[in-house]
């Protein structure tokens, strides 16, 4: 009985220090999201909001900016993930070797990008890479490029500027995850595996990827949830230019709101189709995850 009691009085200390935080995320996230909810099925400006069901969503495949910028930010989901994630998983792997000398010094240089603000970085690779910049510079002086190279006016050189700014911010983030993950494996797996013959690329292929399926399956879901909303690199680089070329559906959600006449109700009503293909990727990747 007393044990009981012991119980009882432990989980309600427990619900006790929750509920702060409880409550503010539920005024702070939940209420805001089912507000913008219902606002995604309504049009006009503030007290001339008017019910209008369905439009705002139907609108959207009639939508060519909303449409290329979908294309843009699955295009830098289908190159950069991949590109990262492999570069994270190589890197993780030369890490955890015990051979290598001066560990802390790289993981440090590995994660500070990702300790950078996101605007000071997309600042940073914005100068470096202006007409006037360094790299223009390097490449004139060095005969490499006759002239300066437009980087962030071209549509294709601009995504490219974009999805690099995101793989040298994020690589280094993912090589922590995977080089956790390694030093969870037990060595003796890797002993046996060099007795019986493996190679350094067997290995890897058979018994470091196996092992890390569950790690890789959730920074691919981090990472293709984080691409989606991609917002501050294209709002700095380029401000979704040129034209739309480069502009993600956040920024795209911020022009309709602050930048546009005003569209509250078409905003929310974009905002929710990311929701939907997060969800619905995290759902595919899940499944497949699942399957491997």
């Amino acid at each position: 009985m007393r044990t009981l009691r012991l119980e009882r009085k432990y989980a309600l200390w427990g619900w006790i220090f929750i509920l702060p935080a409880s409550l503010l995320i539920v005024c702070f996230s939940f209420i805001p999201m089912i507000q913008a909810l219902l606002l995604s099925f309504q049009s006009g400006i503030a007290a001339n909001l008017r019910f209008t069901g369905l439009r705002n969503y139907l609108r959207l495949f009639q939508d060519k900016i909303f449409m290329t910028s979908v294309v843009n930010v699955f295009t830098y989901l289908i190159f950069q993930v991949p590109i990262m994630l492999v570069l994270a998983l190589i890197l993780a792997s030369v890490l955890n070797n015990k051979r290598l000398t001066g560990k802390g010094v790289f993981r440090t240089l590995l994660f500070l990008p990702c300790a950078t603000a996101l605007v000071s970085a997309a600042i940073i690779f914005k100068a470096l890479f202006a007409v006037d910049g360094t790299v223009n510079f390097l490449l004139t002086t060095l005969k490499i490029a006759p002239e300066p190279i437009n980087f962030l006016t071209a549509p294709g050189l601009a995504k490219f500027m974009i999805i690099l700014v995101i793989t040298w911010r994020w690589t280094g983030y993912n090589t922590i995850f995977y080089l956790a993950g390694l030093q969870n494996v037990d060595p003796e797996i890797y002993e046996a595996a060099r007795i019986d013959g493996a190679n350094v690329v067997h290995q890897f292929f058979r018994i470091t990827l196996p092992l890390l399926r569950p790690v890789i399956l959730l920074t691919t879901i981090m990472s293709t949830n984080g691409t989606l909303q991609i917002f501050d690199e294209p709002k700095t680089m380029t401000n979704g230019g040129p034209g739309v070329a480069t502009q993600s559906i956040s920024l795209y959600i911020y022009k309709l709101s602050f930048e546009y006449n005003p569209q509250f109700g078409y905003a929310a009503a974009v905002s929710y189709t990311i929701l939907f293909m997060v969800a619905l990727l995290a759902m595919i990747q899940l499944k497949v995850g699942d399957r491997t």
